[in-house]
């Protein structure tokens, strides 16, 4: 698939200012100009992640009132509900406040739940808020979900149940009659950093309460590695607290692991082997995912808080046979609808891509969407059956604003939801037709030819002659990687291939690249297509990422490419 490819621009003056300060590559300052960091100070909090710079808790608006209502359920001995979204943030946050009130509160006053993904849907249920009145709850703590939850937490409120609300999506102008709501982004909040996410906000909520009991800064820290897990598998972005939040989690990760963690990683076989943020992407988010995808997110739940050994490995167990179903099922459906799109022979002229079978696993569908947008990158909508509804999972390409297209085929949905590059809808058979079409109408107005090809975003130029050992353990100090600081990408025009670059197992290239009298090798993953421009024996521009290979004890810098092609130069 032919790409664009866009270089960052970063004034001037302001890299040559860095560069003086600091007395590192200017490429490098290039980057961390475009990324904020203008200033010794600001690249000091960058480069040196402090736990000391995390902010007050109660700066955050309601967190008076959500610690006062807590501590006065304690005195009365109610009973509380930890109450959860099922992915990763909401697992993870609601094992992080479960384990916490264990330890602080009375263990037969405390209780947990987590929706059931096919039977309850996203967020506050109606069937959790009946649970909990049947089981004597009093206070209800949300967290990762309940900010669009008026109706429910009214209903709660009918039943004598309180609410506190954790969340950190966009309200609503109508904010739900909660005790306490803490949401950075709601109207009024003073809390400096924006970007947290559920398990983010629910630490929050742990540390403010370890300081007004007196607890010790370990009884917060302890779920470090949590929050990072969360960070990384909510793509939220990886700047400010979030950035010493995953710092440091990583750094648990790493040296002491929660027992689920432990576990995860063991049977991922990365016992010993450094994790970092896109380890957690990649070993630790889908196998927790897969609990609420392919059976129940409790699960999760009950990996992170057990402590017996036997036990504790028979959960990990269950949720790694998940994982492994889960990855049989996305690669089935993703091979079905490949074929059926290949065999539509309308399909080429086409804006967007809706595919459907009822029998498809309705937890993988968002998945499969995001797998056909890498191969044809158009608007894609994945639609399977539940019962007498048709359901289905969408996603977009950069800069088309998926939910308002959806918007425009209400008439033939019986609801829908999502944000600007995510939605999802019911409906039901017989509307499949229509609402493919008037899908399709609706991309076609309104999307630009642009928009239909991928943008790649490049952080620099650089020549080989500057890839060095110490250059690159710079870039390894702007880790962890993830949204708004990604591991940079660099450009390197001009370069050849010096006749030693093959083709490995069939789909990937090995590079060998010479520039000057500088020779770097590399992997292209899934490039082989691409191999004949190699052989022309032409000037090729570059994009790549650095990595170290490790092989038998000897570390030489690599280059991981992303793409190449003819040299404009």
């Amino acid at each position: 698939m032919q790409k664009r490819w866009k270089l960052l621009e970063a004034a001037e003056p302001e890299v040559e200012f860095l560069h003086q300060k600091l007395g590192i590559s200017k490429s490098i300052c290039k980057i961390l100009v475009q990324r904020g960091i203008r200033d010794f100070e600001s690249a000091r909090n960058f480069f040196r992640p402090d736990l000391e710079k995390l902010h007050d808790p109660m700066l955050m608006k309601d967190m008076d009132k959500a610690v006062d209502r807590i501590l006065d359920a304690m005195q009365k001995r109610e009973k509380i509900l930890v109450f959860g979204d099922y992915d990763v943030d909401g697992t993870t946050a609601v094992a992080s406040m479960y384990q916490f009130l264990l330890e602080a509160y009375e263990s037969d006053r405390i209780d947990y739940y987590i929706p059931h993904r096919y039977r309850e849907g996203y967020g506050v249920s109606q069937k959790g808020i009946e649970y909990a009145a049947s089981t004597g709850v009093s206070l209800i703590i949300s967290l990762d979900c309940g900010i669009k939850s008026t109706d429910l937490v009214s209903y709660a409120l009918k039943h004598g149940i309180d609410f506190i609300i954790c969340d950190h999506h966009m309200p609503d102008p109508v904010l739900p009659p909660a005790t306490a709501i803490l949401n950075p982004k709601q109207a009024g909040c003073q809390y400096p950093y924006k970007d947290l996410c559920g398990c983010g906000v629910g630490f929050k909520l742990i540390t403010a309460l370890c300081r007004k009991i007196g607890l010790g800064d370990e009884h917060y820290l302890c779920y470090l590695d949590l929050v990072a897990t969360a960070i990384a598998a909510d793509i939220v972005p990886l700047t400010g607290e979030n950035r010493i939040l995953s710092y440091f989690g990583l750094k648990k990760v790493n040296e002491n692991p929660s027992p689920g963690i432990k576990a995860l990683i063991a049977l991922a076989g990365l016992t010993g082997q450094p994790m970092q943020a896109n380890s957690l992407i990649f070993v630790i988010a889908p196998r927790v995912n897969a609990a609420g995808r392919m059976d129940d997110a409790r699960l999760a739940v009950q990996l992170f808080i057990e402590k017996n050994p036997a036990k504790l490995t028979g959960f990990a167990n269950l949720l790694h046979s998940h994982n492994d179903d889960r990855k049989e099922a996305d690669l089935q459906i993703t091979e079905e609808a490949l074929a059926m799109i290949v065999a539509d022979p309308e399909f080429e002229s086409r804006k967007s891509t809706v595919v459907f079978q009822p029998h498809w696993h309705k937890g993988v569908v968002g998945i499969v969407a995001s797998r056909l947008i890498d191969r044809y990158y158009r608007p894609t909508i994945v639609l399977t059956q539940s019962g007498e509804i048709v359901a289905g999972s969408a996603r977009s390409v950069s800069g088309f604003n998926l939910y308002e297209a959806v918007h425009a085929c209400r008439e033939h949905l019986l609801g829908y939801g999502g944000h600007f590059a995510a939605a999802g809808m019911t409906l039901l058979p017989e509307e499949v037709e229509a609402f493919r079409s008037k899908f399709e109408a609706v991309v076609t107005a309104n999307i630009t030819e642009e928009q239909l090809v991928p943008e790649i975003l490049i952080d620099g130029e650089i020549q080989f002659t500057e890839i060095r050992p110490s250059f690159y353990n710079i870039i390894r100090q702007m880790e962890p990687f993830g949204p708004e600081n990604t591991n940079p990408l660099w450009l390197a025009k001009g370069v050849r291939n010096n006749g030693w670059s093959r083709i490995v197992k069939d789909q990937h290239i090995k590079f060998s690249l010479v520039q000057g009298n500088i020779i770097f090798s590399g992997i292209g993953f899934n490039m082989a297509s691409k191999f004949p421009l190699l052989e022309k024996d032409i000037p090729l521009d570059v994009l790549f990422t650095l990595d170290e290979n490790d092989w038998n004890g000897n570390r030489h810098l690599q280059l991981k490419v992303v793409d190449f092609r003819e040299s404009e130069v």
